[in-house]
């Protein structure tokens, strides 16, 4: 078995320590934010196109009977 220099020694040690540490605890998972599917402004472009038009029919029913 091949000899182990003072500075592996100590990295070894210091892995064990962090090792030993986290014995018992969950692990901790880092979730990613996640991205719609399709950006804010086609979003807000497709709102307006489908209830603005809604709107603008109902405006036209509602007012085209008045005059």
């Amino acid at each position: 078995m091949a000899q182990m220099t003072p500075q592996q020694r100590k990295a070894v040690g210091k892995f064990q320590k962090r090792q030993e540490m986290k014995m018992g605890h969950p692990e901790i998972m880092k979730t990613e934010k996640q991205k719609a599917s399709i950006p804010k402004g086609w979003l807000v472009l497709l709102v307006f196109v489908v209830f603005g038009g809604i709107i603008f029919e109902l405006v036209r029913l509602i007012f085209g009977r008045l005059f």
